[in-house]
């Protein structure tokens, strides 16, 4: 009882001074000299911290400070109290009002619609909306979506029972939330029970940042139904694509997957119980995976028990880095199904793909066929009759086909496809910092949504682990398997993982919690820097003057990293032994400055994966070279005080 009193004074004493004439001030770099701030507002509070913990007299920068929590007074103090009743649970009740206040991350809510549509719909230029029960029971007739959520920053559509028990109705799906950031599409027994009719995926979801794509019963009891998936989430970043159920108990369904998630970075897809049970099913891979860079692929259950499938996949995965793929009861149990591997899995470094029960306890002359097969393959409890290899990668020391393969020669990469893995200037030799080089500048923009920190006290008061995904889902109303709860799983994963030899590391949701990592580390004497803007992005600059930070001495700094959640999220690392310059990048024609740059030279490379980008990218591998980059957009990273 008594703490709620005290609250209540406070709260009334917060409100008072935030609206009145006597109000205190605060001066500070952050608002240009002189100006006045409500010294109960989260960013006063950091303030007042910084120049408690740093000991240094240099200006604060306005990037960093920029970022700190927008929350007033006395909404800092309601969402606070929120956040600290029941694990934090009771903010959820307020969600839009504390995200639109607080500068954060959120999903709209697409929640059920009872709402019917009985009529062919064209929908251009269009974005976050809720399909329910759309085209439920049509005769014929088409949907068109085009250019539907393009450009949009976290679009989030929701097709459920969309097409149900249809008859030849179709839809198109042309440039689908196209560029996009954070996209989440959910369909759910789309096309279920449907007789004939399609549906066609065209550049959808090319060039997506972190896509969320979920196919969920998909074309479940289908007669007859098309599906066409042409340059799919080509040149996406990341994200993940789960077919649950699709074609399930189908008749003569069929599926073609056309420049499936080519050249894409690090994207997932999942197959489970695809085409089971289905009869007379067709599905054709072609170009499923081509250029992408450790892509990790399963399929599970796929055309099990199925009768007269005919799958094919062709050049799969070929000329990708590494990846990975997993088939587990691929068409068991099937009857007279044709499987053919055509050039799958031809990678330029290593991939690991395993066949568990692969066309076991089939009948009816099942066929599976692989020509020109990849590396490091493992095939376990597969059938022995029916099963055909031609041109595949030969194995290691008569070990047969139960174990894995291995490389025969050297892939001799091209630069091309280097640099469709790697983009031009990412990484670097320390030598290329040197007045008068012309070199590439990567894409240094910023493709996070923009966040903001929470205030410390507030921060505190939230759940953040694996452990505790349940509570936060509830918190940010986060669906099942939606992106929400990815990236969240995913950020917090990172964030728990065991810091690599010599690192050290801490994720920070807070400038304060930034500031206490960065000085235990360096001390109290730091400066924090980043790149002062993104011009210069893709293209080439001449170095203009180059300062070494600390002297050009080996030093250590902590550089920080945005991670994705629902509110501002850094992970920061120290890495021991690097070099820290400071850059003016010039036009190359006008020898104008253009840009102020910081790059930061890894000189010990030893724990490095043999894989990673800079060695695709400079050649040498871990430990032999050094390797340098930039601070990008957004990106910081703290030394020691010159």
């Amino acid at each position: 009882m008594n703490k709620q009193l005290n609250f209540s004074w406070l709260f009334i004493l917060i409100l008072f001074l935030s609206t009145s004439p006597f109000l205190l001030s605060v001066s500070s770099a952050a608002d240009g000299g002189g100006g006045a701030t409500n010294p109960f507002t989260p960013k006063a509070s950091l303030l007042r911290y910084w120049d408690k913990e740093i000991r240094n007299n240099l200006p604060k920068p306005n990037f960093l400070l920029s970022k700190a929590s927008p929350l007033t007074a006395v909404d800092a103090a309601a969402f606070s109290k929120l956040a600290g009743s029941g694990g934090g649970i009771a903010l959820s009740t307020r969600l839009p009002e504390f995200c639109a206040a607080a500068n954060l991350l959120c999903f709209p809510d697409l929640g059920a619609s009872l709402e019917k549509h009985d009529k062919d719909a064209n929908f251009a230029g269009y974005g976050d909306k809720n399909f329910t029960n759309y085209g439920t029971s049509r005769p014929g007739g088409s949907d068109a979506f085009k250019k539907y959520s393009d450009d949009a920053n976290i679009p989030v559509n929701d097709f459920r029972r969309y097409g149900r028990d249809s008859a030849g109705h179709s839809e198109s799906f042309s440039s689908y939330a196209t560029d996009g950031n954070v996209v989440d599409q959910s369909f759910h027994t789309y096309g279920s029970s449907a007789a004939g009719g399609g549906g066609d995926f065209r550049g959808y979801a090319s060039g997506v940042n972190v896509p969320n794509l979920g196919f969920t019963s998909y074309s479940d009891h289908a007669t007859g139904r098309t599906q066409s998936f042409n340059s799919y989430s080509e040149n996406g970043n990341a994200g993940q694509q789960s077919f649950t159920s699709y074609g399930k108990n189908g008749n003569k369904p069929e599926n073609t997957f056309t420049g499936y998630g080519t050249e894409s970075n690090v994207v997932g897809s999942g197959f489970s119980n695809y085409a089971e049970t289905a009869n007379a099913g067709n599905d054709t891979f072609k170009g499923y995976g081509v250029n992408m860079n450790n892509p990790t692929n399963t399929f599970s259950n796929y055309a099990s028990g199925g009768n007269g499938a005919v799958e094919s996949f062709t050049t799969y995965r070929e000329q990708s880095n590494v990846g990975a793929d997993s088939f587990t009861s691929y068409a068991k149990g099937t009857n007279a199904a044709k499987v053919e591997f055509s050039n799958y899995g031809k990678s330029f470094n290593e991939g690991t793909d395993t066949f568990s029960g692969y066309g076991k306890g089939s009948t009816g002359k099942t066929e599976v066929g692989f020509t020109g097969y990849g590396v490091n393959n493992t095939f376990k409890d597969y059938t022995k009759d029916g099963m055909s290899f031609a041109r595949y990668t030969n194995v290691s020391s008569g070990s047969g086909l139960g174990s894995s393969l291995v490389k025969t020669k050297d892939s001799g990469i091209s630069g091309s496809l280097v640099n469709k893995w790697v983009e031009p200037g990412k990484f670097f030799r320390e030598k290329m910092i040197k007045e008068g080089t012309v070199m590439p500048i990567p894409d240094i923009r910023d493709k996070m949504p923009k966040r903001s920190f929470l205030p410390r006290t507030l921060l505190s008061k939230l759940p953040f682990s694996t452990s505790k995904i349940p509570e936060l889902k509830q918190i940010f109303k986060a669906s099942d398997n939606g992106s929400m709860e990815k990236m969240m799983r995913e950020s917090l994963q990172e964030c728990e993982r065991v810091p690599s030899p010599g690192e050290t590391k801490r994720c920070v949701g807070s400038v304060e919690d930034m500031i206490d990592f960065a000085t235990s580390v360096l001390g109290r004497n730091v400066a924090v820097r980043s790149t002062l803007n993104v011009n210069g992005s893709k293209k080439n600059v001449l170095v203009g003057k180059v300062i070494g930070i600390n002297g050009g001495r080996v030093t250590q700094s902590v550089s920080c990293h945005q991670s994705l959640f629902p509110y501002l999220l850094y992970y920061c690392h120290s890495v021991p032994k690097v070099r820290v310059y400071e850059v003016d990048l010039l036009d190359p024609k006008s020898k104008d400055k253009i840009n102020h740059g910081i790059a930061i030279c890894h000189l010990d490379t030893s724990a490095w994966s043999p894989t990673h980008g800079a060695f695709l990218s400079l050649g040498s591998g871990p430990g032999r070279i050094e390797v340098c980059h930039w601070i990008f957009e957004n990106d910081m990273t703290w030394t020691i005080a010159d």
